[in-house]
């Protein structure tokens, strides 16, 4: 079904929020079609970004509510960490950085005529962790927070905070280690990376979105379906679709509204998502 903009998204207050996770520096790539084995393709246009998981997520909840939103990651010492650093700035987050002296994870995006997209990740995910020295004893001050990857005790820090969100990607065995129940865990049901098995959390989380895409998604642990939402003009690229719609959730439910107010703003958010290329 198509509809404009939830009217909450209108009335959302001004709160304090963080996301705590991964950043990649990403090259987008229009091509006409996937490529196949053995085939030569060629690009159309490129472009680079700051993105991954956190940041797209991030930027999300910060134009929701119009204000800036902590981002607490992990960058290499080069330079590509200072180009996320800067890019993201500029996006309107505040960075927590735990510096290292490793290379910042790149990505290759390839998005075909049709909004197909395929991606590549070059190198390994730098994540903030619990021992980084990064302002944890702050999270009891914040509204909400979502995460996409730290380890255990970040994630028990985390948890100070009013409202906590996760996605499968932090590791069901992170997850399960922690020991820590989440008010929500939000992912996707398509992607391998991302499927989870609910009945074998414990602790459970308040609830469990996944997400399947131009399908909509289910509610667990009530198993209740919803809708997608048809965007505004031609879908393009689907990626960041999901993270948009995590961080815009959890804003929703930091605020307070409704879990069928916030799955409404989250799928409007995902859909615009698509309506231009890369997450932003």
């Amino acid at each position: 079904m198509r509809i404009d903009a939830p009217k909450e998204i209108l009335s959302l207050p001004n709160l304090k929020l963080a996301v705590i996770g991964h950043v990649e520096w990403v090259t987008f790539l229009k091509v006409d079609q996937l490529p196949l084995a053995g085939q030569i393709s060629h690009a159309k246009d490129c472009f680079e970004e700051a993105a991954g998981g956190a940041a797209v997520a991030a930027v999300q909840m910060a134009r929701l509510i119009n204000n800036p939103v902590d981002l607490i990651t992990s960058l290499g010492k080069d330079n590509y960490g200072e180009k996320c650093y800067e890019r993201l700035t500029k996006l309107g987050l505040n960075l927590k950085v735990a510096w290292q002296e490793k290379p910042t994870r790149k990505g290759i995006s390839l998005i075909s005529k049709d909004g197909e997209r395929a991606i590549t990740v070059i190198g390994e995910r730098l994540q903030p962790i619990g021992s980084d020295n990064l302002p944890w004893s702050d999270l009891k001050n914040y509204d909400g927070v979502f995460i996409t990857a730290t380890d255990k005790e970040g994630i028990r820090f985390a948890r100070k905070a009013r409202f906590l969100s996760a996605t499968p990607r932090t590791g069901q065995q992170t997850l399960k280690d922690s020991k820590v129940k989440l008010n929500a865990l939000i992912g996707s049901g398509l992607d391998p990376g991302e499927k989870i098995n609910y009945e074998e959390l414990e602790p459970k989380p308040d609830i469990y979105i996944s997400t399947k895409g131009e399908s909509g998604g289910t509610i667990f642990p009530e198993n209740i379906k919803y809708k997608p939402i048809t965007p505004s003009s031609k879908e393009i690229d689907t990626y960041g679709c999901g993270d948009s719609f995590a961080g815009a959730v959890t804003t929703a439910l930091s605020a307070k509204l409704n879990l069928e107010q916030a799955i409404n703003i989250g799928a409007y958010c995902g859909a615009e998502c698509s309506t231009h290329y890369g997450p932003y």
